[in-house]
Formats: C-alpha cells, structure tokens, sequence
C-alpha cells in the first residue's frame, strides 16, 4: 500500500467545521483515512456530495443516539475491507464512541473518550475506560496491527498540559486517569506523537476561554496510538495546530 497517512480529529462539530472551511483542509490535507470525533450530527443531516467530491467516497458514521451530541465517523479514499460500528458493549455504543475500518495489513479505529465533567460523567467515563482496555486486548488477538486515534480526554504526562500542578484535581489529568492511559501504552501501544518528538507545549486541544489558544495554553487529549507490532512502519506524527476548525487541532501519523 506504501505510505499511509492517518488523521484524527475532533472537529467539534461537523456541520460547524465546514462551515470554517474544514472541506478544503481536507483536500489540502488529503490523508488516506481520517477519523473524526464528536461529529454532533446524523448522516441524513450532512451534505455527503461535499465530502466525496474531496475525495472521499468511502464515508462511515456512527452517531449518538441523543441528537447533537458526540458520535464518531472515518473517511476513507479506498475502500476497506471491513466496517465494524461500536463494540458491542451497549453503555458505550448509544453514545457513538467506537468506529473501525480494516484493510489488508492494518486496522484503524476512531475512539471518542467521555469526557469527566461531573462525579456521574467520571464514574461512567472510568467504567467506560476499564471495558474499552478488555475490549482492546481481545481485539489486538484478531486484529494485531491497530491504530487507535481519537479524542482519549486525558493527558498522560505533565509534559502534555500547560498547568499540571493546578490541573491535577481536574477531570482529564487526574491521577487515575493517567494511570489508565499508562496502562493502556503498556498494554501493547505507542504514543506515536511522543515516539517522534520529546519536546514540550505541544497541545491538540485548547479552552475556548481566556484566549488559551492564541497562548497556548493547551492539554494533549487527542493520539493516534498504534499497536507495538506497527512500530517498525512508524514513519512520522504531527500535531496539525494550523487547522482552526475546532477547539482540538488534528493529529497525524503516518506509517508504511
């Protein structure tokens, strides 16, 4: 297949993003498959002729079923081979969090995290997070070469957020969920964006508050996180913080 370059991204919105212009970012861009989170939309309310005649024919959602809210979608310019919506276990399906393609020699799933706003959002979020790591870990016996990309909704390290002394008692970064997504890199995954690049103040989401953007004061809550068996064909990751579609910037990886 050569190279393949994989996006994800949390538009916040679809409906909202093409209205900034995310269609001609999209052809500018131009991955093989990008996954999208927190679409907000059913498919019968998008204009899909736009997105095909940017090239991508092979379009799949899976929205909540509460209106407006959450859900998820991949585009794709070739066809897989399979499609898989959800995962089977109900509490996570209703909200659309789960999609993956499989081709031949890779399968790439778009993951949207709940996020912990309040104690009933964390609790769910927590149990949430514990099902997805059984899920994943019987999932990588048939499907051994995964990227998992999306909008995790956790930093793992204090290298990943602007303020980790005052945000450590927030949803997010607390010390649990760090624990978590530690566990879930040490269960068989790479942090790709950190396999390349060491640095820090490189954030993929940012408050629409206080001008956080144009500061950077940012958090990391969006990876694209590939199975240890990939990490030979890992070839480059990037955070995309030009793209303003959005209060998250996609993530790149490309792998061969």
């Amino acid at each position: 297949m050569g190279r393949m370059k994989i996006i994800s991204y949390n538009v916040n919105g679809i409906r909202a993003a093409i209205n900034k212009g995310f269609i001609d970012w999209l052809r500018a861009a131009s991955p093989d498959v990008i996954c999208l989170q927190e679409i907000k939309a059913l498919k019968e309310q998008l204009d899909l002729e736009l997105i095909e005649k940017a090239g991508y024919e092979y379009h799949y959602w899976f929205s909540a079923q509460k209106k407006g809210y959450s859900g998820v979608a991949i585009l794709c310019k070739k066809e897989p081979n399979q499609v898989e919506y959800g995962t089977g276990i109900e509490s996570m399906d209703f909200e659309g969090r789960n999609l993956r393609v499989d081709f031949d020699d890779v399968s790439v799933m778009s993951l949207y995290v709940p996020s912990g706003t309040n104690i009933a959002r964390l609790d769910h979020k927590l149990e949430y997070m514990d099902m997805f790591q059984t899920y994943i870990d019987n999932l990588k016996k048939q499907k051994p070469n995964l990227v998992i990309c999306g909008d995790y909704n956790i930093c793992h390290e204090a290298i990943d957020i602007h303020d980790p002394v005052r945000n450590k008692k927030v949803s997010g970064f607390l010390p649990v969920e760090r624990e978590w997504i530690g566990n879930f890199i040490d269960s068989g995954f790479i942090d790709t964006f950190r396999y390349f690049n060491k640095e820090p103040h490189y954030y993929s989401w940012w408050s629409y508050r206080a001008n956080a953007r144009a500061n950077n004061k940012g958090w990391r809550l969006d990876y694209a996180m590939a199975s240890s068996p990939l990490e030979k064909r890992l070839k480059r990751a990037a955070i995309l913080t030009e793209a303003y579609h959005s209060d998250h910037c996609p993530v790149l990886l490309e792998i061969d």
